[in-house]
């Protein structure tokens, strides 16, 4: 089972390189936040418990989301392996996940992170909110999250270096030689 996280600030190529990497092995995306919507959009116990955190202005609890990334692993048929996109974004779900994945047989066996200055990760966001009209993608909100990103997600390096799963990307440039480094790191944890 080929198990890889996503790792990169926002802007960093996450959503381009996992579609690729998707394509190439095969694998299932799980996008956090794709997950939630769809959840809640069903309207199961899980997502009717998420939209009432959601609705009181406060964060998913880490035990919920892990509880939701469960039902979504259990339920995929393709089963050849998970790109994780969007989570784990702290230690203590990365020690989640490493659980959820043990329970099963299996783990993470790589985590990509693609390195990207902020400086450009700014530029990319201001374009991509001028192009997409997202809300999000201002100056103002852009500096926040990278603030959070630092100080809560960037610490997931470290963790992932001790467990020996860290593959370094540097994410400037082009797609195509960023996506043959993304292979040759997935490949050589396998």
């Amino acid at each position: 089972m080929l198990n890889i996280v996503i790792f990169g600030a926002p802007g960093s190529g996450k959503g381009t390189q996992s579609e690729r990497i998707v394509e190439k092995y095969g694998l299932n995306h799980i996008s956090t936040g794709d997950v939630l919507r769809a959840e809640i959009k069903t309207g199961s116990k899980l997502g009717k418990l998420a939209q009432s955190f959601i609705d009181n202005g406060q964060l998913i609890p880490d035990d919920l989301m892990v509880d939701i990334l469960a039902a979504k692993l259990d339920n995929l048929t393709n089963r050849k392996g998970v790109i994780f996109d969007g989570f784990p974004r702290t230690i203590k779900q990365a020690e989640s996940l490493k659980k959820l994945l043990n329970k099963r047989g299996e783990d993470v066996t790589a985590m990509i992170e693609l390195d990207v200055p902020e400086e450009e990760l700014m530029t990319r966001l201001i374009k991509r909110g001028e192009e997409s009209g997202r809300a999000d993608d201002n100056e103002e909100t852009i500096k926040k999250r990278l603030i959070v990103y630092n100080e809560q997600t960037a610490p997931l390096k470290d963790w992932y270096k001790n467990d020996g799963k860290h593959c370094y990307i540097n994410g400037l440039g082009e797609l195509d030689r960023i996506f043959s480094d993304i292979v040759a790191a997935i490949d050589s944890k396998m």
